[in-house]
C-alpha cells in the first residue's frame, strides 16, 4: 500500500488541488493531518470517497513538522509499504515530482527519497536568509557523508519519500524534526537519495511574510544543529557561535504527538 501524508493548517485554497494531485499520482490513501484548522478543509476533504482520503482531525493545532510524524504512524499502522510526504499548501503542477518520488522508494530501493528544490539555476535568486539555511543544510548533510549524493537537500523542505524499511528503523517522533530524522537514517546505513528536482517557487506555495520566512529558517537551522550534534553523538543543542535557533520548534506538540503514539490513540 502506499500512503500519502498531508500535514494541513488552513490550507483551503489549496488542498483540493493537492488531494487530486495525490490521487493521479495514484496513491492507495491519502491521509491529511488536519490541525486546529478553522477554515473549510475538512469541508473539502468530505468532497472526496471516504475510501481514499481518511482524515485525522486535531482541535489543537500540532505545530510544524508533528503532523508528519502523526501520519507516518498511522501508515505504519496501515502496513503501508511507503510513504509520500506533500503539504497541504503545495498546489503547484507537481504529479510527474510526486511519481518520480514514489518510484524511488518503490522500484529503485531508496528508503529515503527527496526533492531538491534549489537547482543551481536557482541559485542566484536566494536571499541572504535562504544562503545562510543552505549552507547549514549543506554541513549537516556533509557531517553525514551524504554532501555529494544530495547537495543540500533535506526532508524538512519539498515532498519526499520513505520506504517501509525506514518506518520501521527510524523512530517516527524523530519524523517531527526532519534533518534528526535524515541524520538516523544516515546512522543507519538507510539508502538516501534525491528522487526529484523542482525549483521551490514551482511546488505552488503561497507566499509568506518575512516574519514567518525567518521563523521557518530558524526552525530548519536549529533543526540541523540538532542533527548534527546527535550524529557526533553530542547532546542535541540547538545553537551556534552563541546563538540560539528555536523559530517554531518551541510550538512543536510533543505531546500531543506522543499521545497519539500510545495504542489507544491509534484507534
Amino acid at each position: 500500500m502506499l500512503v500519502a501524508v498531508v500535514p494541513v493548517k488552513n490550507e483551503a485554497p489549496s488542498l483540493e488541488k493537492v488531494l487530486k494531485n495525490l490521487l493521479a499520482v495514484p496513491v492507495d490513501l491519502v491521509i491529511p493531518v488536519l490541525n486546529g484548522c478553522n477554515d473549510c478543509s475538512e469541508q473539502i476533504i468530505q468532497g472526496f470517497p471516504a475510501r481514499l482520503v481518511q482524515p485525522l482531525v486535531f482541535a489543537e493545532a500540532l505545530g510544524i513538522d508533528i503532523p508528519r510524524a502523526v501520519g507516518a504512524i498511522r501508515a505504519q499502522k496501515l502496513d503501508a509499504q511507503a510513504v509520500l510526504f506533500v503539504d497541504g499548501d503545495m498546489g503547484g503542477d507537481i504529479v510527474h515530482v510526486l511519481r518520480e518520488l514514489v518510484m524511488a522508494v518503490t522500484t529503485r530501493g531508496v528508503d529515503l527519497a527527496l526533492t531538491n528544490c534549489y537547482p543551481a539555476r536557482e541559485l542566484v535568486r536566494l536571499s541572504d536568509l535562504a544562503s545562510y539555511l543552505l549552507e547549514i543544510r549543506l554541513a549537516l548533510n556533509r557531517e553525514l557523508g551524504l554532501a555529494q549524493l544530495i547537495g543540500p537537500a533535506s526532508p524538512s523542505h519539498g515532498p519526499h519519500a520513505v520506504s517501509r524499511k525506514f518506518l520501521d528503523q527510524i523512530p517516527l517522533r524523530e519524523l517531527a524534526v526532519p534533518p534528526v530524522a535524515l541524520a538516523l537514517a544516515a546512522k543507519q546505513g538507510l539508502k538516501t537519495g534525491v528522487g526529484a528536482t523542482i525549483a521551490h517557487r514551482h511546488l505552488g506555495s503561497p507566499f509568506r511574510s518575512p516574519v514567518h520566512a525567518r521563523r521557518i529558517a530558524e526552525t530548519i537551522i536549529g533543526d540541523c544543529l540538532e542533527a548534527i550534534n546527535l550524529a557526533r553523538g553530542l547532546p542535541r543543542e540547538r545553537s551556534l557561535n552563541g546563538v540560539t535557533y528555536l523559530g517554531y520548534h518551541p510550538e512543536r506538540r510533543f505531546d500531543l504527538l506522543e499521545a497519539f503514539s500510545l495504542p489507544e490513540g491509534l484507534t
